[in-house]
């Protein structure tokens, strides 16, 4: 059980993640309002006290992340599982890699991408430049810098969010007590990097553990960093989540992180429906994304100036989506939904 020195040690990197987050987000920010295209739309206001809210909120999630460490659903060290040493090298990259992204923004080029990649072997949707990145999802380049960017655009709080998803994926495996441990088959959907994966590893260390990704790119980002820890390595395929490559009931667990703000619609409810084929009876699937316009309110300017300062398409769309009508119509059941900090949960049940 973690002590209150290593709780100390917690406190102080997460506020050292959120202090460097947020002073690389002030200056990049900055200048790409400077540099945004004529008629582009603006950054709305934000209030005062929104920031004492999402100060609050922060803080509620770093407290729940260590009392589950502490309850022992994951080991302590998974609070402290980050390449530090390769993420400071890949540091500088980022900045030089911000030139190409404002140049985009103030072109209002959205499909810069690899001219080796064929785009028929990728949905139409899957073929831009979210967030305006280099390369997209499509590159070895991109696939390096992807998890520094997102911890800096979170404030160190990507992880934290993340790992939102592994208390419901525990007790939804649990409901399965006479599966041995080494039986219990997991598939995270858009894996990308795999962080969730590491995550998912560090709580349920025997399972069987499966990654799906469009990326052949971030596949193979995600082997690197899964090869270095112990223990077998999870099957990473390649493939769309949409119509995916695995056998009806194949599952007993399935997450699904950060992937469906960057769908549209019939896309969301194609991932579910199939997640509903692969998953076993009693199987269980647990989502996490964006908060939403419904849950989170207070939080409205923030999610505004997301969508108008980073591309994404379907962003607009999906905060005022029904995800929990989705899932009902899909055949889910006993579906729960709760928020951690501008993070929203889902869980749901498919009968047995």
């Amino acid at each position: 059980m973690p002590d209150q020195l290593t709780k100390l040690a917690y406190q102080t990197l997460q506020q050292g993640k959120a202090l460097l987050g947020v002073t690389h987000k002030e200056v990049s920010t900055r200048l790409m309002g400077l540099l945004a295209p004529e008629g582009s739309p603006k950054t709305v206001p934000v209030p005062p006290e929104l920031l004492g809210r999402l100060k609050q909120a922060m803080d509620a999630l770093h407290e729940r992340d260590w009392q589950e460490a502490e309850q022992g659903l994951y080991p302590a060290s998974l609070l402290f599982d980050a390449p530090w040493l390769d993420w400071a090298s890949r540091y500088p990259l980022v900045w030089l890699d911000m030139p190409s992204t404002w140049s985009r923004r103030m072109e209002r080029n959205v499909r810069d991408l690899p001219r080796s990649i064929d785009p028929e072997d990728f949905p139409d949707y899957y073929l831009q430049n979210f967030h305006h990145q280099t390369d997209g999802y499509l590159s070895d380049h991109s696939a390096a810098l992807y998890d520094l960017q997102v911890e800096i655009l979170f404030n160190g709080t990507a992880d934290p969010m993340r790992r939102r998803v592994l208390a419901p994926l525990l007790r939804g495996v649990r409901a399965f007590p006479d599966r041995p441990a080494g039986q219990i088959r997991v598939l995270d959907v858009a894996t990308g990097t795999g962080r969730t994966l590491r995550q998912i590893r560090g709580a349920l260390p025997k399972a069987q553990l499966f990654g799906l990704d469009l990326s052949s790119a971030y596949l193979r980002q995600a082997n690197k960093w899964l090869s270095q820890l112990p223990g077998e390595l999870p099957q990473l395929v390649q493939g769309n989540g949409e119509c995916m490559p695995f056998a009806e009931g194949t599952f007993q667990g399935l997450t699904c992180v950060f992937l469906f703000h960057e769908l549209p619609g019939e896309a969301r409810q194609n991932v579910l429906q199939d997640a509903f084929r692969v998953l076993e009876p009693g199987g269980v699937v647990v989502l996490a994304d964006s908060v939403q316009l419904a849950d989170s309110p207070q939080f409205s300017a923030v999610m505004e100036n997301f969508r108008r300062v980073f591309h994404e398409p379907y962003y607009r769309d999906y905060i005022s989506d029904d995800i929990e009508g989705r899932l009902r119509r899909c055949g889910f059941e006993g579906i729960t939904a709760e928020t951690h900090f501008m993070t929203r949960v889902w869980t749901a049940r498919k009968p047995r």
